[in-house]
């Protein structure tokens, strides 16, 4: 595939980039069809993402609707139809601001503005249409094969609540018709999965707008967020963790000296206790210092591993806001461990076993990025190449990959971040192990070492699931609600074909409950068809059918929610069944 550079000269694509460029190229495209159908459009930014591209613009006072996103479509056909070359071109900073004011395009300038060390600016040309850009490009408008507009959302001018909101437009962009084709099948197999409305059917979980971004659980719900808990102490325990709870809320100066009252204010809920300032926490990780500095430590005692389920809030933007995925109020499921640098590297491949067996059991691949230092940091540049070094070469020696993701660390050292892959192929990041050796020393930790001396100790924060309310809705939509038995909120419901088994029916619950089975009754006055149905789309794993025949016998009519027929079976046999399902976690 050829392409463009900024300095106008033509090559081949390297591979591995060229879906990156058509879809930049795409946003082009869709921007000049914009401008065509809305001469009023002022532009901002427009990449490529990771299976498309947006452009966030200003329409003034229009309002789109499906019928203009449409038309974009039908005129972006239009544009790719006419194979427009692409051609680049660079011009100096003044001559690039007076052609951005002739041309209105206030965004650019602005953006000019930012970057005052540039000298001299890059254009991408097609037809009548001129952007700002760093390319490379494709070099004929006809190179873009296939592509769809898909949707437009709000989006503040840099991302900042303070400035104007503006409109995103969505599109995808893929190398053929096929593979666009593919995309968009899975697409709509994730609107069926979407853990939103999976929630509300599902009776798990729903959202108000008395309390924007914060979950309410339904009883479903709580008996899915328990399970998780319960297997998630099972692990830690025997991985050699011990459990803590710290408060909700502690003093300014607390998070003065960890810094995230310099670093992460913005995001924090604050409130005056006794005329003094306090803060609700958004991270467990000062609470767990201050558990460790309760008393004296010796390096016989490391590595110590607190783990705590830790209720936190965080000020995130109402726009930003996304179901389970992004919210205001969760549960981190943090462990914080203090040790010996010594031990880094035992350590972190002790926590990536873990990773592996947890991730393992639900059935979600994954892959690793190695997270480096940002420019908000506190701590020395070679504090944080010996930690970075220490994470690449703990997670290289067991035989484990990863990609760098440059200055993306959290603000007090690198991490290594696990992004799982679900059954449509998405990834989400949910594990993370982070390697802190700022926070100690801040808060003056130590130990005494084998030689006497006292020593610093290091500080690795890590998360598994990431927070229970995100992982509930990666699995949400990973299961399609179908969640393995042993996960199930409901395992079994046993429905009578007549009224007359109803004792019999209710005789079966209790059994099953008795040996720990969540199970339900379905005692309602409706065909047994129904009954099954409905019990189906609920997505519970097993439909008990029980009739006159059945309660002679003692037995049980096994039917499963994708429709399989098991037929009868004695109530013990579908109990040691389903209890082996269970204890062994099978999915």
């Amino acid at each position: 595939m050829k392409i463009i550079y900024k300095d106008g000269h033509v090559g081949e694509c390297p591979q591995e980039e060229e879906l990156h460029v058509l879809r930049h190229t795409a946003a082009h495209i869709m921007a000049q069809a914009i401008k065509r159908l809305f001469p009023q459009a002022d532009f901002a930014f427009g990449p490529a993402t990771q299976n498309g591209f947006y452009y966030d613009v200003d329409l003034g006072d229009a309002k789109l609707t499906q019928d203009d996103l449409d038309a974009i479509e039908k005129e972006m056909k239009k544009i790719v139809k006419e194979n427009l070359p692409i051609k680049a071109f660079v011009l100096s900073r003044e001559d690039s601001k007076k052609l951005m004011a002739e041309r209105g395009e206030k965004f650019k300038l602005e953006h000019m503005d930012d970057l005052a060390d540039e000298t001299e600016f890059s254009f991408f040309q097609q037809g009548e249409y001129v952007d700002m850009c760093l390319g490379p490009h494709l070099t004929y408008t006809k190179a873009l094969k296939a592509f769809k507009i898909t949707q437009q959302s709000g989006a503040y001018w840099k991302d900042d609540s303070k400035n104007k909101m503006l409109t995103r437009i969505n599109g995808v962009a893929f190398r053929t018709q096929q593979e666009l084709d593919e995309y968009l099948v899975r697409l709509e197999e994730a609107k069926k999965r979407d853990h939103r409305r999976l929630g509300r059917e599902l009776g798990l979980f729903a959202f108000r707008d008395e309390a924007p971004g914060f979950p309410f659980y339904l009883p479903k719900g709580m008996v899915l967020k328990n399970t998780l808990i319960d297997y998630w102490r099972e692990v830690h325990k025997k991985w050699d963790y011990v459990e803590i709870s710290t408060p909700q809320i502690m003093r300014r100066t607390l998070w003065e000296t960890s810094g995230h009252w310099d670093h992460y204010k913005d995001n924090m809920y604050t409130t005056v206790i006794d005329g003094e300032d306090f803060a609700i926490k958004p991270m467990n990780c000062p609470g767990s210092i201050l558990v460790y500095d309760l008393e004296p430590h010796s390096y016989r005692d490391l590595p110590l591993r607190y783990g705590e389920l830790g209720l936190v809030h965080r000020h995130e933007l109402s726009g930003a806001l996304h179901g389970m995925f992004r919210v205001r109020c969760f549960t981190q499921d943090d462990a914080h461990i203090l040790l010996a640098k010594e031990q880094i590297k035992d350590e972190v491949i002790r926590i990536a076993s873990l990773f592996d067996e947890v991730y393992s059991l639900f059935g979600l691949p994954y892959t690793i990025e190695l997270s480096t230092m940002p420019e908000d940091h506190i701590g020395s540049v070679e504090d944080w190449d010996v930690a970075t070094a220490a994470l690449a070469d703990a997670i290289t020696s067991i035989g484990k990959t990863y990609e760098i993701n440059p200055g993306d660390g959290a603000f007090y050292g690198p991490k290594l971040d696990f992004h799982i892959q679900d059954s449509l192929g998405r990834t989400w990041q949910c594990g993370t192990i982070q390697l802190d050796y700022q926070l100690p020393g801040r808060f003056d930790l130590e130990y005494v070492g084998a030689d006497g001396e006292k020593h610093c100790p290091v500080m690795i924060h890590r998360v598994v699931f990431g927070s229970i309310e995100r992982f509930i809705g990666v699995i949400t939509e990973h299961f399609g609600g179908a969640f393995p038995t042993w996960l199930s909120p409901v395992q079994a419901v046993v429905m009578p074909i007549t009224d007359r088994a109803a004792d019999y029916a209710k005789q079966v619950a209790a059994q099953l409950d008795k040996a720990g089975v969540r199970v339900e009754t379905d005692l309602r006055n409706e065909k047994i068809g129904y009954k099954i149905r409905e019990a189906q789309m609920q997505k519970v794993p097993y439909m008990l059918v029980v009739g006159d025949k059945e309660a002679e016998s003692g037995a049980v009519a096994v039917r499963t929610r994708a429709g399989k027929d098991l037929g009868a079976m004695p109530v013990d046999d579908f109990l040691a069944q389903i209890r082996d399902e269970i204890d062994n976690k099978k999915s």
